[in-house]
């Protein structure tokens, strides 16, 4: 879907200075505990959980489920939170300049319908990826949440990042 109507406001009054960025992230398993990662189509060929920034007037698990449907096809429901991550060492500069340091709020969902179908524009591809397998390309906010979501269970203290 790309940039809400929101940041394309916001873009126009401070071009491509740093914004913090409010964000919800899905951490979505498969029957063996793998974890769904998704190949973006934003020019940087990395991979990421399904996510995106928080639009005015959403709470961060309405996010996720929004995201989540509008990326993969999905529909979630948000279990637990696994973490937040908001470091400076996540900030994030995009091909066209713009540069974001999102605090992400990272959920352990689980799938309650639809069926994975990228949408092919914002999403190209995706993959389920298991703790021993070689993971893909990634921001480095990505990495850390990958890292906590294999060692996470329900009922753990969240990671704070």
């Amino acid at each position: 879907m790309g940039m809400s109507g929101y940041f394309a406001r916001l873009r126009e009054c401070v071009g491509h200075d740093l914004l913090l960025s409010p964000a919800a992230a899905a951490c979505i398993r498969d029957g063996a505990g793998r974890i769904l990662l998704l190949r973006r189509g934003d020019g940087d060929d990395l991979w990421s959980f399904p996510g995106g920034a928080m639009d005015p007037g959403e709470r961060a698990a309405e996010t996720v489920v929004r995201e989540v449907r509008e990326e993969i096809g999905l529909e979630v429901e948000p279990v637990a939170l696994i973490g937040v991550y908001s470091g400076p060492e996540y900030a994030i500069s995009y091909p066209n300049g713009d540069r974001v340091q999102p605090v992400i709020n990272f959920f352990e969902c689980r799938v309650v319908g639809g069926r994975p179908e990228p949408d092919m524009d914002e999403i190209l591809g995706y993959r389920y990826f298991g703790p021993t397998d070689e993971l893909p390309p990634m921001h480095p906010c990505c990495v850390a949440k990958a890292r906590d979501a294999f060692g996470f269970h329900v009922g753990d203290a969240a990671f704070f990042r």
